[in-house]
């Protein structure tokens, strides 16, 4: 089994992460843009081209499944990549939990980067999945690209800045960019603090791993978390092959992934 990963940068890490913790024994090729990082300021027609590029570039080494690690991808260029690469190679996009999120019930709060917050493709998923819900869209200006360059003191400032502007009595909060999913703890304590001692934990919400679920389910594979694990990582960076980004160690999910000696050749 081999599954494909797509996205910008290190935002695909929770993801694959998540794909090596259900299924060990599967084959993990990540194909990231450093070249044509951030996506986010793109227009679609460009995200839909650099998203196109690097799924070829995965395509190549024959993977079961392609998981688009990127929520801005996801947007953007995801009927154009299942366009090109279905039904041979199933296609799986990453859309922000806002559904199971606002299913408990409660404030909830959605993280993301400031062109996604108040967007017409958001508040959509709002309005379909959240119709009723007292919900606050939080942008984080910064975040995705300093947890990109896993700079320390640039996270801080960008999770506290969008604290500030979380309600304090919210009851979850949805992490609507992948790249979020990495500092998830980090978040948990910044909008925890001063909470009052009454109101229950704050759920966090990412995609990452129904979005594995979904990518072993769209090839008929179930999860098998005791199997033996496979020490084949191919890792891409806009096509040629590399090894994990030395910011991506700096992560649980990286570390993860990097304890296999990664396969850096063609095969």
């Amino acid at each position: 089994m081999k599954i494909a990963l797509i996205d910008s940068g290190i935002g695909l890490l929770p993801a694959a992460a998540a794909v090596r913790r259900l299924r060990p024994d599967a084959e993990l090729v990540l194909s990231l843009d450093p070249d044509g990082m951030p996506w986010g300021p793109r227009t679609p027609d460009d995200v839909t081209d650099h998203a196109l590029a690097v799924a070829r570039a995965a395509g190549a080494h024959g993977p079961d499944a392609l998981i688009v690690g990127c929520n801005t991808a996801s947007v953007h260029a995801l009927p154009a990549l299942r366009t090109e690469l279905e039904p041979g190679l199933p296609v799986i996009g990453t859309v922000p939990a806002i559904k199971p999120a606002a299913a408990g019930g409660g404030r909830v709060a959605i993280w993301a980067t400031p062109a996604t917050t108040g967007s017409a493709y958001q508040r959509g998923l709002i309005r379909d999945f959240a119709d009723g819900v007292d919900v606050t869209e939080v942008p984080c200006p910064g975040l995705a690209a300093a947890v990109e360059q896993a700079d320390e003191r640039a996270i801080d400032e960008a999770v506290a800045a969008a604290a500030a502007l979380t309600p304090m009595d919210v009851r979850a909060v949805v992490l609507g960019c992948t790249h979020y999913e990495l500092v998830a703890e980090r978040i948990r304590a910044a909008v925890s603090e001063g909470r009052a001692e009454a109101l229950p934990p704050v759920a966090l919400h990412g995609s990452a791993g129904a979005v594995a679920a979904q990518a072993l389910r769209r090839i008929g594979a179930a999860p098998a978390p005791a199997a033996a694990p496979s020490a084949r990582l191919t890792v891409l960076l806009s096509g040629r092959a590399s090894s994990l980004p030395e910011a991506a160690l700096a992560y649980a999910e990286g570390r993860l992934l990097g304890s296999v000696d990664p396969v850096t050749s063609a095969y």
